[in-house]
């Protein structure tokens, strides 16, 4: 049996509908939920909302549990712990969304639930799902994705990157 770490993340929409997605600074750069691991004591509910502060700079309204999601799997890397997380839906209106935490994520960007940025984690992907179709409560298990098929992102990617992200990235700055 794998370790278990627990973690958080949240589905949060603005006025428009969009969902606010964050981008890895490392790595291959995956797009993803803001959140991060529940730190000891720490309830999942204040965790989401320190992790959202920490990297957009602001506290979401948190509306309910879209569900608890155990990313499991060897697809990328044998060892890996399971994350058990607690994803949540949240709302941001009218609010300017800043990063925060440029060691851990390089973008934060409003996306369309019908045109998300690629590669995308699986755990993103399956409760963006879920959200979307209004679902809560849900229990889910999630398999790890193998490793894309992109090179690990260098500062030279940012012109395969969509000129409406580039703008968001540029303007928050």
């Amino acid at each position: 049996m794998s370790p278990l770490t627990s973690a958080v993340a949240a589905v949060i929409t603005d006025a428009s509908g969009r969902i606010l997605l964050c981008q890895q600074s490392q790595g291959h750069r995956l797009w993803g939920l803001p959140g991060g691991k529940i730190r000891n004591a720490e309830s999942p509910v204040r965790a989401i909302v320190r992790a959202v502060r920490e990297e957009a700079g602001v506290e979401p309204e948190i509306v309910d549990l879209v569900g608890i999601y155990q990313l499991t799997g060897d697809g990328c890397g044998e060892d890996l712990p399971d994350v058990l997380v607690h994803v949540f839906r949240g709302r941001l209106d009218g609010v300017e969304v800043t990063v925060n935490s440029p060691g851990r994520i390089c973008r934060l960007s409003w996306q369309d639930a019908a045109a998300l940025p690629q590669p995308l984690t699986p755990t993103s992907r399956a409760a963006i799902a879920d959200a979307v179709a209004g679902r809560s409560g849900v229990l889910r298990r999630v398999e790890r994705d193998a490793e894309p098929d992109v090179p690990e992102a260098v500062d030279a990617a940012d012109a395969a990157i969509p000129a409406q992200v580039l703008a968001l990235a540029t303007n928050s700055g």
